[in-house]
């Protein structure tokens, strides 16, 4: 059976413009793939990688039997490099970038191409960024380098400036139903749901409802409104999430504000994100000034900023501090 790695419908274009230009010898040594978290950027590159490595593709697959796809298929191709954080969340190192120049000094063991998949690329400290240069000056014969960038504003210019940038497509609600609703085995009302949530981010849905991630969020969104009823206190709900995903939080409470912005603005629910938290939402949004709603987006917004640049906050002290802010919305 032939191997099909997983490349989104809503990518379909972009492979098959990739895939014509491996055909005819055309690629360029390095790709900045950019685009939203969650949409597919991940999988689309290491699938490339496959196909770049497969000796038979065939109508730009891999052929999935060739000796390059058995090595795929065991994860031990000696010609591929998956470099990422050692630790979720951390940064790329300098060893691991120098480890990484030894590999593309070498000759590519199956005779082909040496593929490198970085993710995310902005996770590189600045030695690491800096070792990299030289290799997007000067990378070798058969040599991809695939970096993955959720944040490319924040790379070194020059990383960027060796890279050919593609821009990975977000998809259109008629394409990520449809996709989620089979990727899940639920109906359309509930993919339309996570999709709202996730805003419009496929894979990130899919995450969050195979990880169980909704009850997480739910028990949030319950001490968000608990936090505005004052049936607890943001010391309370701080110290009780603030081991989890920070980061996810402070998205999900940057979500929750842009809907109050919305509902102030014209009060339409259907331009709303959240809409199982429309009375919290509502209700936030009648009390609340413009002055202290978009102080607080602001905030958040440096903080999940920060938190991507890997600083390390006392998070249990950020996120009391968050809370109380949001607190102070109704106040």
């Amino acid at each position: 059976m032939s191997y099909q790695p997983l490349v989104v419908p809503w990518a379909d274009a972009l492979w098959n413009k990739l895939a014509r230009q491996h055909a005819e010898s055309r690629l360029p040594h390095a790709i900045l793939l950019t685009g939203h978290t969650g949409t597919g950027k991940i999988e689309f590159a290491q699938a490339f990688a496959h196909l770049l490595l497969c000796h038979q593709p065939h109508n730009h697959q891999p052929c999935g039997v060739c000796r390059g796809c058995e090595l795929l298929s065991s994860g031990n191709h000696p010609d591929l490099v998956h470099l990422h954080p050692a630790e979720a969340g951390k940064a790329i190192k300098v060893d691991q970038v120098r480890e990484l120049l030894q590999f593309l000094h070498n000759t590519a063991q199956q005779g082909g191409y040496r593929v490198v998949v970085m993710e995310p690329a902005e996770n590189m400290n600045i030695n690491a960024a800096n070792a990299l240069l030289k290799s997007l000056e000067e990378p070798g014969n058969n040599t991809l380098l695939l970096l993955v960038s959720h944040q490319p504003g924040q790379l070194m210019p020059t990383i960027r400036s060796r890279c050919q940038q593609v821009g990975f497509p977000m998809p259109k609600p008629e394409e990520a139903i449809p996709w989620l609703t089979q990727q899940l085995d639920i109906d359309a009302e509930r993919a339309e749901q996570l999709l709202r949530i996730t805003q419009g981010a496929p894979l990130k849905a899919r995450l969050l409802y195979q990880n169980d991630r909704i009850s997480f969020r739910a028990g949030f969104m319950t001490g968000l409104v608990d936090l505005l009823k004052a049936r607890t206190t943001a010391v309370t709900l701080a110290e009780k999430f603030y081991k989890e995903d920070l980061l996810q939080l402070l998205e999900w409470m940057h979500s929750l504000l842009v809907d109050i912005a919305r509902l102030q603005a014209d009060g339409d629910m259907q331009k709303i994100s959240n809409t199982d938290m429309f009375k919290m939402l509502n209700a936030v949004a009648k009390k609340t000034t413009v002055v202290k709603l978009y102080a607080l987006i602001d905030k958040l917004q440096a903080e999940r900023i920060s938190l991507m640049e890997r600083h390390n906050p006392n998070r249990q002290l950020l996120l009391e501090t968050l809370l109380l802010e949001w607190v102070g919305l109704v106040r």
